[in-house]
């Protein structure tokens, strides 16, 4: 086992974790990182870092490739919702629903809308790029912490839709099921069970932050300056169900035409379209969104690729090897080291997807000699990903602080309760279910 070169992986990741601390933009910080684990690694530095092809640039450029025209129209879509007014008035109607006496009812419901539009097959930074302008004036007008806005958007996205229910059309979902040749239905009990756990769990542990933070007295006034938007809530407002047609059309498009390649693109195509028809007497200067829109999202791109890229690098040494043999030696029923190694890899790539990719190649055929059933190891395999899936370089958290304002401070505790400490419950629930002989 190469002692030094996994002491180099460590050492990498704590490189980047410091480097994020200390408010260094991750676009820095991942290169650095990756040069600090290739110096423990017998690899050519130069070659790895700026080569053409199996280097961190590659992964990058391939990340940017793959990625930046959703990063673009969503990022130019969430401009138009909000300057418009148009979440403003969504978010009128959704307290007018709710009401405006228990705060926590407009945490559940936008849970629940975070659920459903994940489930329904919506890419998760589309979603956060339309629901936090969305939510903001809702916890403006209920006066609340705005830090609490984390916990329903990620524990709606980022757990049981994501990994665990049957049937989710989630990356998480589908690569394990192309892999292992099993169906996006696979281990419905083990599926359903962790599901019902980890909402019970998410229901708690949000009543419990609200009720915390109004003990606090933590307001939303306390934290924002809000001279803007008081303004902005006084300007003429699009009609709800104006306010709401780009995203009903965006989601109908990729619902009923989910088997065309690249649909979401199209999709954000006509919802980007239609807004700038619709929102037109709200706008005045349609170019400034544009151009805003157009700028946050090369940032956000980057910053999501960057962290990939480490995590490509890390996991692709030599020394990486001795880490799979360090997890497969883990005491208790297979299932669980399978899920603490896949975990710990959505760790060290920062991806969950990206674990699963390599927890598929390298882990299950181990697993599936060892006599555990394709099932199984798919939904493992799929509920372990998420385990550590939100680290301080986790490119999702670092555009989520960007769009909402937020610092790593005000968010990462609860981000990792509501995703990494959700999974855990749900890995919980498996090995018992194992034990039981239930799964």
């Amino acid at each position: 086992m190469d002692i030094l070169g996994i002491f180099g992986i460590l050492l990498g990741i704590l490189t980047i974790i410091l480097f994020i601390v200390k408010k260094f933009n991750i676009i820095v910080a991942a290169p650095i990182a990756t040069i600090v684990v290739l110096l423990f690694n017998d690899v050519n530095i130069l070659e790895t870092v700026f080569g053409k092809e199996n280097s961190y640039m590659s992964a990058l450029a391939g990340f940017v490739a793959s990625n930046f025209a959703i990063f673009l129209l969503g990022s130019i879509l969430a401009k138009y919702m909000d300057k418009s007014g148009a979440t403003i008035s969504i978010a009128n109607k959704v307290l007018s629903v709710v009401g405006t006496k228990n705060p926590y009812n407009a945490l559940v419901a936008l849970f629940i809308i975070s659920a459903l539009l994940t489930y329904g097959g919506i890419n998760v930074f589309v979603i956060i790029f339309a629901l936090v302008p969305m939510a903001k004036p809702i916890f403006q007008q209920l006066n609340i912490s705005w830090k609490l806005v984390i916990i329903p958007v990620f524990g709606g996205t980022s757990t049981f839709t994501m990994t665990m229910l049957p049937g989710a059309p989630s990356l998480h979902n589908v690569v394990p099921s192309t892999a292992l040749g099993t169906t996006l239905t696979a281990a419905p009990f083990i599926g359903i069970v962790t599901s019902i756990a980890a909402i019970i769990f998410l229901l708690v542990f949000m009543k419990m932050m609200l009720s915390r933070s109004l003990r606090k007295k933590e307001t939303f006034e306390a934290e924002h300056s809000v001279e803007h938007s008081e303004d902005a809530m006084k300007r003429d407002l699009p009609p709800f169900l104006i306010s709401l047609l780009p995203i009903i059309v965006l989601l109908a498009i990729i619902l009923c035409f989910s088997s065309v390649s690249n649909i979401i693109i199209v999709a954000l195509i006509v919802a980007v379209g239609l807004s700038a028809i619709l929102f037109r007497k709200q706008l005045d200067q349609q170019k400034e969104v544009l151009n805003q829109g157009a700028n946050e999202s090369v940032t956000s791109t980057i910053t999501t690729g960057s962290t990939i890229a480490f995590g490509s690098i890390a996991t692709g040494v030599p020394a990486f090897k001795g880490v799979f043999q360090l997890i497969q030696s883990i005491p208790g029923p297979p299932v669980l080291s399978l899920m603490i190694g896949t975990g710990l890899i959505g760790g060290i790539t920062a991806s969950a997807v990206g674990a699963i990719g390599i927890s598929v190649a390298n882990f299950a055929p181990y697993y599936l000699d060892l006599g555990l059933d394709s099932e199984t190891v798919h939904r493992a395999i799929a509920i372990g990903s998420g385990a550590l899936s939100i680290v301080p370089y986790s490119g999702f958290l670092i555009i989520f602080n960007k769009i909402t304002g937020l610092t790593m401070k005000d968010t990462f505790k609860n981000g990792f309760i509501s995703i990494s400490v959700t999974h855990w419950v749900a890995m919980a629930v498996v090995v018992i279910l194992t034990l039981v002989g239930l799964a």
